[in-house]
This record gives C-alpha cells, sequence and structure tokens, in this order.
C-alpha cells in the first residue's frame, strides 16, 4: 500500500512539474514572439517614415534646372516597389522568401536615393535650398534609424529563435506551432545612411 502511494506521489509530481514547465515555455514563447512582433512594428514604422519623405524630396529635386529626370523616376518606381510588398504590419514574417523581398524592395529604394544624394552634388541651386536641405536630413536621420531598428529586430528574432530551438521548450514550441523567423541580412545598401558632400565652393550650374 505505502508502495502505491509512494508511486502515485511521483506521478502526481511528475505531471505538476511537466505542467509547470509546460505553461513556463508556452508563455516565454509568448513573449518573446510579442518582443519579436513589436520590433517588427518598429521597422515598419521607420522605413513608413523614409517612403512618406520621398514625395516632397522628389517635389523639391525637380524644380532645379535640367535636373536628371531619369533619376527621379527611379526613385518613385523603387518607392512604389516597396508598397507592393504585402506584410502584416503587426506580425513578424516567419517566410524567409517574404522577408527577403521586403528587404530587396527596401534595398533598391535605398539605392535610388543613395544615387540621388549624388546626383545633387551637381547643383548648387538645391544646396542653398533650405527645403531640400531640411528632407536630407530627415532621410539620413530615418536612416539611420533603420539601421538602428533592423539590428534590434535581429537581436529580438535571435532570442525568441533560441527558445524555439532549446531543449526543452522545443517540444513546447512545435505542440503551439512555435516556428523560427528569418534575420535581417547585413546588407550595406539598407543599414548605411546616404551620404552627401556638398562642394560649397562650386558656384557654377551644371553645363546646359
Amino acid at each position: 500500500m505505502k508502495y502505491a502511494i509512494g508511486c502515485l506521489v511521483i506521478i502526481v509530481l511528475f505531471v505538476v512539474i511537466c505542467i509547470i514547465t509546460a505553461m513556463g515555455s508556452y508563455n516565454g514563447l509568448v513573449n518573446a514572439s510579442q518582443r519579436v512582433d513589436k520590433q517588427w512594428a518598429q521597422v515598419q514604422t521607420v522605413y513608413q517614415r523614409r517612403a512618406d519623405l520621398i514625395p516632397n524630396l522628389v517635389q523639391t529635386v525637380s524644380g532645379a534646372a535640367h535636373f536628371e529626370k531619369s533619376t527621379l523616376v527611379a526613385v518613385t518606381n523603387a518607392r512604389a516597389s516597396v508598397g507592393k510588398v504585402n506584410i502584416n504590419a503587426n506580425s513578424a514574417p516567419s517566410d524567409p522568401a517574404q522577408l527577403q523581398a521586403f528587404e530587396q524592395a527596401q534595398g533598391n529604394l535605398s539605392s535610388a536615393l543613395s544615387h540621388l544624394m549624388v546626383v545633387v552634388e551637381n547643383y548648387p541651386n538645391l544646396q542653398s535650398d533650405r527645403n531640400f536641405v531640411d528632407l536630407q536630413a530627415q532621410i539620413e536621420g530615418a536612416e539611420n534609424r533603420i539601421a538602428h531598428e533592423r539590428e534590434g529586430y535581429n537581436e529580438v528574432v535571435q532570442d525568441y529563435n533560441a527558445r524555439v530551438q532549446r531543449f526543452p521548450t522545443m517540444i513546447f514550441a512545435r505542440m503551439f506551432g512555435f516556428a523560427t523567423k528569418p534575420y535581417f541580412n547585413a546588407t550595406p545598401e539598407a543599414q548605411t545612411a546616404p551620404q552627401v558632400h556638398f562642394d560649397f565652393n562650386n558656384t557654377t550650374a551644371p553645363a546646359q
């Protein structure tokens, strides 16, 4: 009788420990997943902030005489391409291909902006345009914020993925449908703010 009671107690304790472990693992996964989603929303916000600045930038630059129209078209098209990549703003992507498409579109926009800023060096009148100078500073600030938020995103994804893959949490992750999430790649185009080096000694307009 005592042996049976002892076995029953051990079984009950084992079940209780399993339940507590399962609850702790599940809650930890939920919290980690929520941190990833929150940081993803931050990433989306700073990218959207940059996109919102572009129409005013294009309008300001297009007022410069003989400015390269192809450069403005490239920026406008790149911004439009970004809008075609549909990812839930409140839920981080779990499909690597989806995140890659998002990165590609944003990287193309960064490259187009960088090229525009280089071309602007040939237009001294834009260098003295207060509206352009303000927009250029805001875009550089947005690019720096993007790099910061992407880094923060990778950090929380790393923590989340570690939980999903760590024993014994991995058992409950599979039971409850928690899967690893992809990282942002360290692409220079997406993380480096456009650099502009104004030559204020150059006062001549570009050749007609």
